[in-house]
Formats: structure tokens, C-alpha cells, sequence
């Protein structure tokens, strides 16, 4: 009976989820239902309890990355900046490569720090241009963005500035860069195998005669390329944050070390200790910080044209995104007090393989609330000790740890009811009948791209 409430409430959130209501609510309402059924009693305490006090504590600390990713992709998107290294990159690539320029372009900004959800604004408007020009099917746009945007740049290569590569930071204590090389062999396995798939679609489509097709709906303006800025000079920001991200990765320890003491009362308050301080998420806000200050630098008179309006609009979206998945933590917490999750966690445990045992965990959860950053919050906030304790008997590393959990969370999170899934669809103005099953071969080669990467760890012994 426990274990069928943990799933009849994983479940509820997933099915409001779909059909488009708001997390913020439904999180607490199908976790303190559980309570409810479990022992009506403690539905107040474990709300203000746990509930709350672990959604504040995911705003703590991840609040900023999101607001900081937020108003740099906006400032990027302002300069013009985006729609310029887009527009090279189709140049180069060539209009007859439109999946692979569509692909890469995605890379560039996601892997350079713009938000998933702007790159998606961003892109489409050049990929729909690109698609029709080439007379290739609209339908498949979804499929080429989601590849380039929502697989190995937002959590397989290292250094990726995206919130599903900084969480496991802080359960782990590694940093970004944690297992270069199992990243980039993950990021390339998905790749090659994404785009040998997409190849044989468009292959499938022209077999049939199938072309752009009419009767499209959110069908984007032409953009003149005459008015975008110097590629070169926009990429610029992007460059910035990677670098700085690891130089500040680097010397922060050197300043803060293992803990702080400031004296900032100057002898009138006690010194205020700051224990074991969170420098890989310090280096990436410093860094985005970073490339803020560039991008107005390179281009100030097209940004504060509308840059009230436009960070106000990236605030907002950095609130909705941030609360969205802390509300999704608390939830998490509170299913993991339940004795039926007891039950859940005894059965993974019981997978013998440690970083198996990860991913199917992560992957799992990520799938069920559709979030890839907030079913890793979840698996992690409950499972990472079980994780850390059989690692550390099997000799693995904690980096290999983390670059597991963190290309598990982009798994299985992208079904039909993940909010990028849900806001790709809407800006493309194609439906899930359309275009969820490329969205979903994806999904799928990414979930494999982990244990083609656990493989390899046992093999070789690479990190």
C-alpha cells in the first residue's frame, strides 16, 4: 500500500504536468496528499518542514545560476548576438546541411551559456528559414533543435555552464569539468548516432516526396543579415564565460579554501564561517557576470534600448524556471520521508552496479516529473549518500559520479510532459502528434549514451 502512494503521487504530478498545469502548485498539493494517506497528522509539519525548507534551500543556492543564465541569454539575444553566430554558422555549413547547421548552432549557444528555452526563441526563426528554402519538412526542426540543444552541451561536456552540470557540485564536491573525457565520448556517441538518425529521416521524407509543406502556423518574419553584428565579435561572450569559468573554477580555492572566516562586523559581531564554500557554483555566476559586462561593453546601444524591458522578461522566466524545479526538490524530499519510498530505494539498491544503480535512479525520476534538473534534485537529495558510500568501495571516482548522474537527469526527462519539450513544440507551431517521436528517438539515444559511457569507464578506466 506505501509504495502504491509514492507512485500514485509521482504519477499525479506527472498527469497535471501533461496536461499543462503549473508544478508550483500540484508539487505540493500531490506530496502532501501523500502525507495525508500515509499519516494525516503530519501533513502541516512536513509541509513548513521539509517541504519548504528544501525548496529554500535549492533557491539558495542555484537561484542566482538561473538569473544570472537567464539575463545573459536575454542580453545575448538583444545584441543581436545570437541571430549573428546562427546566420555564420548556416553560411558555413552550407542551407543544403540544415540539420547540421541547426545542430550546431544549438551547440554553440547552450554550450556557451544562453538558457535552453532562449536558445530554442533564438534558433528557430533561422531553422525555419533554412527548412524552407531547402523544401525539407518542417516537422522535423523539433528533432534537429533538440539535439544540438537539449543532449550533450546541456550535461555530457565538460565545463557546460547549464544547471544540470552544476547541481551534482554540490553533492559530489567536484566541479564542472568533473570527467572530461567520459563527457566527450558520451557528447560524441550522441551526436554521431543523433545525426546518422536525423539523416535517415530527411532520407525518409524525400523518399516520399515530402517537402516544407503548408498550412504552418507561428511562421517566423525574414531576419535581414545585414543588420547583425560581427560573428567574431559575438562569439566573444560565449568564449568568456567557458574560459573564465575555469579560471575562476581554479584560483577561488586558492583565495577561500576550505572554509571562510570574514570579520566584515570588524571586531563588533562575531566573524561570520563559511564552511566547505559552493566554488563551482561561485565560478560559474562569476563568469556569467563575466559575459553580461561584455555583451554590454561590445554592444551598449542596442541592449539598453530595450534592456528594462528585456530583463525584466528574463527575470521572470529565471523565477518561474528556478521555483519550478525547487518545488519539484521539496517534493522529492518529502517522498523520500514516506516508507514507501523505502521500498523504491531498497529495490535500486539492490542493482549491485553503483554507477548503474545512478543512472537508472536519476533517469527514472527526471522521466516521472519531467525535469531533468529537478529528478536529479530528487535522486541526489535521497539517494547520493547510498551512491558516495558504494563508489567509494568500488574505487570510483566522485567525478565519474557526476558526470553519470548529470547525463542521466537529460534522459528520460524529455517526454511529453517536460516543460523545453512542451515550449519547443509552441515556438516551432507543431504539435506532439507532428514532431514528439524524433523529440522521443532522441530521448533515447541520449538515455543509452550513459551506459555506452559506463561501458567505457569499466573498460578503460578514462575519466
Amino acid at each position: 500500500m506505501t509504495f502504491l502512494v509514492v507512485l500514485a503521487a509521482l504519477f499525479f504530478l506527472m498527469l497535471v504536468a501533461y496536461r499543462g498545469f503549473s508544478v508550483i502548485i500540484f508539487a505540493p498539493i500531490a506530496a502532501l496528499l501523500a502525507v495525508l494517506v500515509t499519516d494525516p497528522a503530519s501533513v502541516l509539519p512536513v509541509y513548513s518542514g521539509i517541504f519548504m525548507e528544501k525548496m529554500v534551500v535549492f533557491v539558495k543556492l542555484y537561484f542566482p545560476v538561473f538569473l544570472l543564465g537567464a539575463v545573459f541569454g536575454k542580453v545575448i539575444e538583444l545584441s543581436g548576438f545570437s541571430k549573428s553566430i546562427v546566420a555564420a554558422v548556416i553560411r558555413l555549413v552550407g542551407p543544403q546541411r540544415a540539420v547540421l547547421s541547426i545542430v550546431l548552432v544549438s551547440n554553440i549557444l547552450t554550450y556557451g551559456g544562453v538558457s535552453l528555452f532562449v536558445v530554442v526563441f533564438a534558433v528557430y526563426p533561422f531553422a525555419a528559414e533554412v527548412f524552407r528554402q531547402g523544401n525539407l519538412p518542417k516537422r522535423l526542426i523539433p528533432g534537429a533543435i533538440a539535439l544540438g540543444a537539449f543532449s550533450y552541451t546541456m550535461d555530457a561536456l565538460p565545463g557546460t555552464p547549464q544547471i544540470q552540470n552544476i547541481i551534482p557540485t554540490t553533492f559530489f564536491h567536484t566541479d564542472a569539468y568533473a570527467a572530461p573525457w567520459l563527457g566527450v565520448i558520451g557528447g560524441v556517441f550522441i551526436f554521431i548516432t543523433g545525426m546518422a538518425y536525423l539523416t535517415w529521416r530527411m532520407r525518409q521524407a524525400a523518399a516520399a516526396g515530402e517537402g516544407y509543406g503548408t498550412g504552418h502556423i507561428n511562421e517566423p518574419e525574414h531576419v535581414p543579415e545585414e543588420s547583425l553584428a560581427n560573428p567574431l565579435v559575438a562569439i566573444l561572450p560565449l568564449i568568456a564565460v567557458g574560459v573564465l569559468n575555469k579560471v575562476f573554477t581554479l584560483q577561488l580555492p586558492r583565495f577561500y579554501g576550505a572554509n571562510f572566516e570574514t570579520t566584515l562586523g570588524g571586531g563588533l559581531a562575531p566573524p561570520l564561517v563559511i564552511a566547505a564554500p559552493p566554488i563551482p557554483i561561485w565560478a560559474l555566476e562569476m563568469a556569467l557576470v563575466s559575459g553580461i559586462v561584455l555583451t554590454l561593453l561590445l554592444s551598449f546601444r542596442l541592449v539598453t534600448q530595450r534592456f528594462s524591458e528585456g530583463t525584466r522578461v528574463a527575470v521572470l522566466g529565471a523565477l518561474l524556471a528556478s521555483i519550478n524545479t525547487a518545488t519539484e526538490y521539496g517534493f522529492g524530499a518529502v517522498i523520500a520521508v514516506l516508507p514507501g519510498f523505502l521500498v523504491i530505494k531498497n529495490a535500486l539498491a539492490s542493482i549491485p552496479n553503483p554507477l548503474v544503480n545512478e543512472a537508472i535512479s536519476v533517469t527514472t525520476l527526471a522521466g516521472i516529473t519531467g525535469s531533468a534538473s529537478g529528478g536529479m534534485s530528487i535522486a541526489l537529495a535521497a539517494l547520493s549518500g547510498q551512491f558516495i558510500a558504494a563508489a567509494n568501495a568500488a574505487g570510483i571516482s566522485m567525478e565519474v559520479l557526476h558526470r553519470v548522474a548529470a547525463m542521466a537527469s537529460g534522459g528520460m526527462d524529455t517526454l511529453p510532459h517536460n516543460g523545453a519539450v512542451i515550449t519547443l513544440l509552441a515556438v516551432c507551431g507543431l504539435t506532439h502528434r507532428q514532431s514528439y517521436k524524433d523529440i522521443f528517438a532522441i530521448t533515447v539515444i541520449k538515455t543509452s549514451a550513459v551506459f555506452v559511457v559506463i561501458g567505457v569507464y569499466y573498460l578503460t578506466g578514462i575519466v
